[in-house]
């Protein structure tokens, strides 16, 4: 009989449990799923409103056009103060059309029932800049391109950085129209922000006079202002050939400016109209 112990089998090693996915990655994912969602959303009411579609696509280049044979027996007129428009106008009209939207919004309910959902204020400022950024980038190259290679517009610098700069315009009235939303208790006063909003940039931004001609306060005024450094970054784009150093410091002041107002909206905003 032998003596030798059985030989006993090795114990089996267990498969360790799948590690589970980071917090912070799921989250990231679940509101950019939730971002999508409200930009697809967004896009598919404007698609279903001609005006609106309209307005913001066709009044720019209209207006381009308008104002090209206005000038049409001084074209220096129109090469002086056109790329300054071409960055202006889309700031007006995303301005309007985002500040009534959103507004209509409120008043009919919708975000009331969209914020009850797992959908945060960032979630919904984020989806909606999103989408009005997708037209607004539409809206800047019909712009644009009519200016320049149909109207003629003389550019010294690259068209490609005077979209750019007409795209953060497009996109500084898309968050100025969200923040003043949240102000506003109809429509009609959506509209009447224009004039304390949009008119005194316009003024001082140096369109009509240099800056630096004015009286002394209004141009510190003018220094704080947005709109002027998104008309020289224009100016910039017109006068040099190559990317200046004014020129990144106005794009990055208007970049600034944009995402600051869209914190501004996404803090501000209410569920509904009081």
């Amino acid at each position: 009989m032998s003596t030798h112990p059985t030989p006993q089998p090795a114990p089996r090693s267990r498969p360790r449990p799948a590690a589970p996915p980071l917090r912070g990655c799921r989250v990231t994912s679940d509101r950019a799923v939730r971002t999508l969602a409200t930009a697809a959303r967004v896009l598919r009411q404007l698609s279903h409103d001609a005006r609106t579609v309209a307005l913001l696509l066709l009044i720019p280049v209209v207006l381009i056009t308008l104002l090209r044979y206005v000038f049409d027996g001084s074209p220096r007129v129109f090469d002086a103060i056109g790329a300054s428009l071409l960055g202006i106008f889309p700031l007006i009209t995303m301005f309007l059309v985002t500040s009534i939207a959103t507004l209509r919004e409120r008043t009919s309910g919708t975000l009331e029932r969209l914020l009850a959902m797992p959908l945060g204020k960032g979630d919904l400022i984020a989806g909606y800049a999103l989408a009005f950024g997708a037209v607004a980038i539409v809206q800047s190259l019909l712009a644009t391109a009519l200016s320049v290679w149909a109207l003629g517009l003389d550019v010294t610098g690259s068209p490609w950085l005077l979209l750019l700069v007409a795209l953060l315009d497009a996109l500084l009235g898309t968050a100025l129209g969200l923040f003043v939303s949240a102000f506003a208790a109809s429509e009609f006063q959506a509209v009447q922000f224009m004039p304390a909003v949009i008119f005194p940039q316009i003024l001082l931004c140096g369109l009509f006079i240099a800056r630096d001609r004015m009286a002394p306060v209004l141009e510190a005024i003018s220094n704080a202002l947005p709109m002027s450094y998104a008309v020289d970054g224009m100016n910039e784009v017109l006068r040099h050939t190559d990317i200046t150093g004014d020129f990144v410091r106005d794009v990055l002041i208007v970049a600034g400016c944009a995402l600051l107002v869209l914190a501004l909206g996404a803090a501000t905003l209410r569920r509904r109209t009081a």
